[in-house]
């Protein structure tokens, strides 16, 4: 079910990390072609292909008055949640809260010479718009990450866009946004909904910036309107990567990977270990567990196809190969914690230690579970407060100090072919 991948398997080793690679919707030109179209629709036709592309992917019959969950009806699904769920929200969102606080960013600005005073501004977006999935799909811890970090940005409008059967077949997507205080959702999913947050609809408003997670068309679409709109980042499937040696409990390594093949069929679960043993125990593990688990057939393939346990001869070449594949989620199981984790510099987030499996990321440590993936922690980091500010320069210069710097300004501009530029700082010198 799983590739065991030995230390001289270059071949097989590179083969698995071209797959992880090309898990990228952009290089799907026949599905981008497709979601164009649906953009170009929603952009040309507003609420009346709303309803039409829910009827058809949705088989959901709407008017446009209905595209608006009216208040009522959100609360009504929200309490249909279990009690222990609603206290599980909370928990998650005070913790969640808590880390965020944290990021807040200040205004500044510092003194130059001559009565130069230069600063940058912090200012929050004005409207942000958060994609919520349904099917297996809908989380309502994502919902969590995606809303508390814009509210304590300061986002004065958050809206949210989910499927039209999201909030009844799952309460406890309306109960975390009734417990986070939003009212603005509409019953709209899919490419369609995020064509409509970035250009509006009758109903839809434009907004600034669309986050949240989303099958291959939501992705596809955002990409295909970042620069209209900001995106919090291209959603690939999910990543782990446990570094173990033999210190490590095979039953907890198999657990946690199991925890991520049950995302989806293309989830990368892999163990790197310098442990022959471990490898074995883990592999065995797996094999015993799956079946016991209710989304087994989806795990099988996702362990096929994206699983794998790597031997290395030394834990170093473990944390090289980490950097290398630059995963959504790395743990360290091993004696050696700190020192590894000093090593990796490509991860969305590191979990330290036997006690710290990524599920509890995902729902109430704090830190925000949305994070790069397919590679992109190269360059790229978590969701966060700074997602939804704005740093705006402030320049105030004195007439002494333009007068000084003129002649320097203008033979910048100059040398740049930008005479206009020059003469509009030399003009200062003649007054």
């Amino acid at each position: 079910m799983i590739e065991l991948i030995s230390r001289k398997d270059t071949e097989g080793l590179a083969a698995k990390l071209r797959w992880i690679g090309q898990r990228n919707v952009a290089l799907d030109t026949a599905l981008m072609e497709q979601v164009t179209a649906i953009i170009d629709e929603v952009r040309a036709r507003g609420d009346a292909a709303l309803v039409e592309y829910t009827e058809r992917f949705d088989k959901f019959l709407l008017r446009p008055s209905e595209l608006r969950v009216k208040e009522e009806t959100l609360r009504e699904f929200a309490g249909r949640a279990d009690s222990s769920v609603i206290e599980g929200l909370r928990e998650a969102i005070a913790r969640v809260r808590r880390f965020h606080e944290a990021e807040r960013l200040e205004s500044w600005e510092i003194d130059g010479p001559n009565g130069v005073r230069l600063g940058q501004r912090i200012t929050a977006l004005d409207r942000v718009g958060v994609y919520v999935p349904g099917g297996t799909a809908a989380y309502p811890s994502s919902v969590i990450m995606n809303v508390v970090p814009a509210q304590i940005a300061g986002v004065e409008r958050i809206v949210i866009a989910t499927p039209p059967r999201t909030l009844n077949e799952n309460p406890a997507v309306a109960a975390a946004i009734c417990e986070l205080g939003i009212d603005e959702v509409y019953a709209v999913g899919g490419a369609q909904a995020v064509a409509a947050l970035a250009y509006g609809t009758e109903t839809v408003p434009a907004v600034d910036k669309i986050t949240g997670p989303g099958n291959k068309y939501v992705a596809a679409a955002k990409k295909l309107v970042f620069g209209v709109v900001g995106i919090d980042s291209i959603a690939g499937p999910s990543e782990v990567i446990v570094i173990a040696d033999d210190t490590a409990r095979a039953s907890f390594v198999a657990a946690d990977l199991l925890a991520q093949a049950e995302h989806s069929d293309d989830a990368c679960a892999i163990l790197i270990t310098t442990s022959d043993t471990l490898a074995e125990e883990v592999a065995r593990e797996l094999e015993a567990r799956v079946a016991e688990l209710p989304r087994r057939e989806i795990i099988k393939k996702s362990l096929t196809r994206g699983g794998a346990i790597v031997l290395v001869e030394n834990l170093n070449e473990a944390c090289d190969l980490v950097n290398e594949i630059a995963p959504e989620h790395v743990e360290i199981m091993s004696r050696e914690v700190d020192r590894i984790a000093a090593r990796i510099r490509n991860a969305g987030a590191i979990f330290f230690g036997d006690y710290s499996p990524e599920a509890v990321g995902d729902y109430l440590a704090g830190p925000n579970h949305v994070l790069p993936t397919a590679r992109t922690a190269r360059f790229s980091s978590a969701l966060g407060v700074h997602d939804f500010i704005k740093r705006t320069n402030t320049v105030k210069f004195s007439a002494e100090e333009t007068k000084r710097t003129a002649p320097l300004i203008a033979a910048l501009a100059r040398a740049e072919g930008l005479e206009a530029h020059a003469r509009s700082v030399l003009i200062r010198l003649d007054e």
